[in-house]
């Protein structure tokens, strides 16, 4: 009885013991039942998971409690998990529905990994989240709504994806918020004014979104909190709201690359007394700078460039003792005045200074000697594009860690100072186009880490310094366009590290072309064109094999062309304008790449190819090679004797002179108006193909030709001199991208009246005029691709070229427009109407020189160059002026005499404001079109769109040079040319478009968004 007692107690007492395990069921079950709920749902998360290469998960397993899994924090009480962060650890996956259980989570960090689809709106569960970080990722889809649920959020990360869709309004209720980071995706819509409502909001990233627009709200005004501004690279416009400069925490305002306008407050340096960084780059800011910036004490880093303005800079930045950055690139700042560069004495304080940037505005004066005086941590000054008179002092090596010196475009005289030798980190020196004489000094070769060296459009003498040799990083090498004699020093050519460009052109370079070109191995393009080099073109030249561009034209090589089967990526090679005889070797047709060739003015002999480049007559000129025979039927050149005794050979001899006296009188006006009449169906309305400036142009069917006829109005003034213009221009040029005449007419009709007319051959694709502006109504099937904009670009400036630099007698034609070019079955292009065309170099006075134009005509509005307005005579580089002003017509779709452009807005100053980033957002929106939809804009800058974006810069660029108002500043357009063929062929390489593709195919190439840049940028 008594064992049964002591066996009872025992039980109670241990029941007793026991209740504390089952006196509070609900919370018992609740922590078992939630630990439970936490596990599943990190393993569902895991489940997701594709790619893990680290092996971070392996520890989620059954062997250990989830607390102790890598990335899992938990709460100490209830063993609940409360953070997860596997950040930076290459993770694949999509992020599972189920993470939203995880209720007692406060910080999700998943950046930087490789999660695609989209952010489950299950998320919104996690009302105790604080932290969210999903940035750098994959992520798609709109941003959930109900993040908003998240009443705790602090941080809310969400950058560098590819989210989509506009920033949820809802997102304004998240009170506690200090950090939202939306920068770096694809988001659209305005900027909803809800953001106004976080209070507690310190940093705001909504940058890199591109299609972000409308205006900053007002409602900004009250996050009071605010040290960060991030809205760079959107489509924000408007004024920036004038009570946002009162929000004094703020160390960064950026708003670069937008279209806000207006001016900045005056103030604005007391208002904002905590600003480190002002970027506000590539805007629409007007006005004066400022003086009370000087106010701003911490500022680091001013960057205002590709903007609009005007006056003079303060003089008394130098209080800016912390200033490293300082770039104003690109305004109207300045006034071509002497005191314009004052404002450099005062920087000369700024003792942290490294970066310098006052290019490309009106700075007028005198280069200052301050400039000498500046911060010796300087690593790049950059002054070029300005009206700077003066000399450069020699005291420009004080500034011992310069790596850049830009002093190019401006009125820079005297010699290039023996100094800059000393300038040790220097790696890039650009002092083209000024008036610099004398010659380049030797110490040049002391710079042994030069990369670039640009010295081209100047006045400088003597011979190329042979210390170059030194240079032996040199990439690129640009003397041309100088004054230079002497020979080719063989030390240049041992600089194998050249890859970009070795160009002496345009100077007076004698003695033969060494052997050691053989060198140049990795060397892109290699121009020593129209110089009075000599002898034998190099036989090992053929080693060059990365040479894309070739030009040796216009100098006087003899002897027979090497083998240049070894030139496997060239493109363009020209070896025109010398004294080249023999034959044409048959390896030039195994040239797979080539696309276009050029041996026109040698004396050549034998049998044309009909492999290879030369199937194309359209891209090889073999002109004024008089025994030349063979080739294909459009090269118009004899047949190749199969054998020929003594008395054959006279025989065709005297067929030979026949052919010509015929041919010559088929181009002596022989055609009759009767002809003319039954070609065009008696000029019907229904062969009518357009209205040209003298006349009217038809279709016709002549001798089973296809053929555009266009009738002279010769009631219109200036149409018979035009008529004269055109035949006396065209008499004696031809070019593969020039209309060709094939005869004219010039005889009375049947009602005894004049008639003229002239008749070419037939453009089977029209004007670019209606490829580019579709008549009211017209519906235009297809629009013209980025690649067949470029290949139009070449065709034209390799048009001009010939006529300006390659004829006998340079011919201006002084009215290039989009409706003057004409484009084939291939859309390659032909430039035509030479009705205003003239002659140059026959004439000395204004009287003489317009005989063969209408007078007192020299272009159409808005191609015209300026200088004609104001009576200057006709010239080479009033065409340059037209070609600028149809180049970026060609790439923005806007005329120069669009609606748009008001005031002092033209269409040059409209692309200038808009390079360098922001030409995605002005380039015709059809030319990125596929099969006539939106292209798809996922992905990043390693693939296509950055290549396309970097490829119009370059090429809006030539088309801003070309337009400047000062002939002066222009390019020519041999240089044109050979920069287009350049850029067409990297961007061609980067979309992998190969010369049989370059019509049509880049249909089929995506257009992908860049990365994102900092916000500096």
């Amino acid at each position: 009885m008594l064992l049964k007692v002591r066996t009872l107690s025992l039980f109670f007492s241990a029941a007793f013991l026991a209740i504390p395990l089952f006196s509070l069921p609900n919370n018992a079950s609740a922590a078992i039942l939630g630990n439970e709920t936490d596990k599943a749902a990190l393993l569902e998360f895991k489940s997701q998971i594709i790619e893990d290469p680290e092996g971070v998960l392996a520890s989620w397993n059954g062997s250990l409690h989830f607390c102790n899994w890598v990335g899992i924090t938990c709460g100490l009480k209830h063993r609940r998990a409360t953070g997860l962060d596997l950040q930076g650890h290459n993770l694949v996956g999509t992020l599972s529905p189920g993470i939203g259980n995880l209720s007692f989570l406060q910080v999700l960090n998943l950046g930087d990994n490789s999660f695609r689809g989209n952010i489950p709106p299950e998320l919104g569960h996690m009302f105790r989240l604080q932290n969210l970080n999903l940035s750098f990722n994959f992520l798609l889809g709109d941003i959930p709504s109900n993040l908003s649920r998240c009443s705790n959020l602090v941080n809310l990360l969400l950058d560098h994806n590819y989210l989509v869709g506009p920033i949820p309004p809802e997102l304004g209720s998240l009170l506690n918020l200090e950090k939202l980071y939306l920068k770096n995706n694809n988001l659209t819509g305005n900027f909803p004014a809800s953001i106004g409502n976080l209070t507690s909001l310190q940093e705001l990233y909504l940058s890199y979104n591109y299609n972000l627009e409308g205006e900053v709200p007002d409602s900004m005004s009250q996050l009071t909190n605010l040290t960060v501004i991030g809205l760079s690279v959107n489509s924000l416009s408007g004024v920036f709201p004038p009570s946002l400069y009162n929000l004094s925490s703020l160390r960064l305002l950026s708003l670069s690359f937008n279209n806000f306008t207006g001016n900045l407050p005056k103030d604005m340096g007391y208002a904002l007394p905590n600003l480190q960084r002002l970027y506000l780059a590539n805007n629409y800011f007007t006005g004066p700078i400022p003086v009370s910036l000087s106010n701003l004490s911490q500022l680091l880093q001013l960057d205002i460039p590709y903007n609009s303005f005007t006056g003079n800079v303060p003089t008394v930045f130098g209080k800016l003792q912390n200033l490293f950055w300082f770039n104003i690139l690109d305004n109207y700042l300045g006034s071509n005045e002497p005191g314009d560069l004052g404002f450099l004495t005062s920087l000369t304080n700024c003792t942290q200074l490294q970066f310098l940037d006052i290019a490309n505005n009106s700075f007028g004066g005198v280069l200052p000697n301050a400039i000498t005086n500046l911060s010796t941590k300087l690593t790049k000054l950059l002054v070029g594009g300005n009206r700077i008179r003066g000399t450069i002092p020699a005291e420009i090596s004080n500034l011992v860690n310069l790596d850049t010196l830009s002093l190019s475009q401006n009125s820079l005289t005297g010699k290039i100072p023996a100094s800059l030798g000393k300038l040790s980190n220097l790696k890039r020196l650009h002092l083209e186009s000024n008036l610099l004489t004398g010659e380049i000094p030797s110490s040049i070769g002391n710079n042994t880490l030069l990369l670039d060296i640009y010295l081209q459009n100047n006045s400088l003498e003597g011979s190329i310094p042979s210390s170059l040799e030194n240079c032996q990083s040199l990439l690129t090498l640009d003397l041309s366009q100088n004054k230079l004699c002497g020979t080719v020093p063989k030390q240049l050519f041992g600089l194998s590290s050249l890859a970009i460009i070795l160009n002496v052109s345009y100077n007076s370079l004698t003695g033969p072309l060494p052997e050691e070109v053989e060198n140049l191995t990795n060397l892109a393009a290699l121009d020593v064109s129209n110089n009075k080099l000599f002898g034998e073109i190099p036989s090992n030249l053929g080693n060059c094999f990365g040479l894309a561009l070739l030009f040796l034209q216009g100098n006087s090589f003899e002897g027979t062309i090497p083998y240049l089967g070894g030139l496997k990526n060239i493109h363009y090679l020209d070896l025109s304008h010398n004294n080249l005889s023999g034959q044409i070797s048959e390896s030039m047709a195994k040239l797979s790449s080539l696309l276009y060739l050029n041996l026109s003015f040698n004396d050549l002999e034998g049998e044309v190819p009909v492999q290879g480049v030369f199937k194309n007559a359209i891209v090889i000129d073999v002109s004024r090679n008089l025994k030349l025979c063979g080739g294909t039927r459009e090269l118009n050149l004899k047949p190749c004797p199969v054998k020929s005794t003594e008395k054959t050979k006279k025989q065709t001899a005297f067929k030979l002179i026949l052919v010509v006296i015929i041919i010559s009188a088929w181009l002596a006006l022989m055609i009759s108006y009767e002809e003319l009449l039954n070609a065009t169906s008696r000029f019907s309305l229904s062969n009518l193909i357009g209205l040209g400036s003298f006349g009217t142009v038809y279709k016709g069917n002549l001798d089973e030709r296809i053929v555009a006829v266009k009738v002279l109005n010769l009631q219109q003034r200036g149409a018979s001199r035009s008529f004269i213009a055109e035949c006396q221009a065209l008499r004696n040029i031809r070019h593969r991208n020039l209309v060709k005449i094939l005869t004219a007419c010039s005889s009375i009709d049947f009602g005894g009246n004049d008639f003229k007319a002239l008749v070419y051959e037939y453009m089977a694709n029209g004007s670019l005029e209606k490829w580019l502006h579709p008549e009211e109504g017209q519906v235009q099937q297809r629009s013209l691709s980025i690649l067949q904009r470029l290949n139009i670009a070449v065709d034209v400036a390799a048009a001009l070229d010939y006529l300006h630099h390659q004829c006998q007698t340079p011919v201006a034609h002084c009215d290039l427009k989009p409706s003057n070019v004409l484009l084939d079955n291939d859309f390659t292009a032909h430039v035509s109407d030479f009705g205003l065309a003239q002659l140059l170099c026959k004439f000395s006075n204004e009287a003489t020189m317009n005989q063969f134009s209408s007078l007192g005509i020299k272009g159409t509005i808005g191609y015209a160059a300026p200088e004609y307005g104001m009576g200057s005579n006709v010239s080479t580089v009033g065409d340059v002026y037209s070609y600028g002003v149809l180049l970026l017509e060609l790439f923005t779709g806007k005329r120069p005499t669009d609606d748009s452009f008001k005031d002092n807005l033209n269409l040059h100053n409209f692309v200038k404001m808009a390079l360098p980033n922001r030409v995605m957002a002005i380039v015709d929106q059809s030319a990125l079109n596929k099969d006539g939809e939106e292209v798809s804009e996922i992905g990043c800058s390693i693939d296509l769109r950055s290549e396309l974006s970097d490829c119009l810069v370059s090429v809006l660029q030539i088309g801003v040079a070309c337009s400047s108002d000062s002939p002066q500043e222009r390019l020519s357009m041999g240089r044109v040319a050979m920069e287009l063929v350049s850029i067409r062929e990297t961007f061609r390489r980067a979309a992998g478009v190969h010369e049989k593709d370059q019509t049509l195919n880049d249909r089929s190439i995506e257009f992908w968004k860049p990365c994102e840049g900092d916000e500096s940028m």
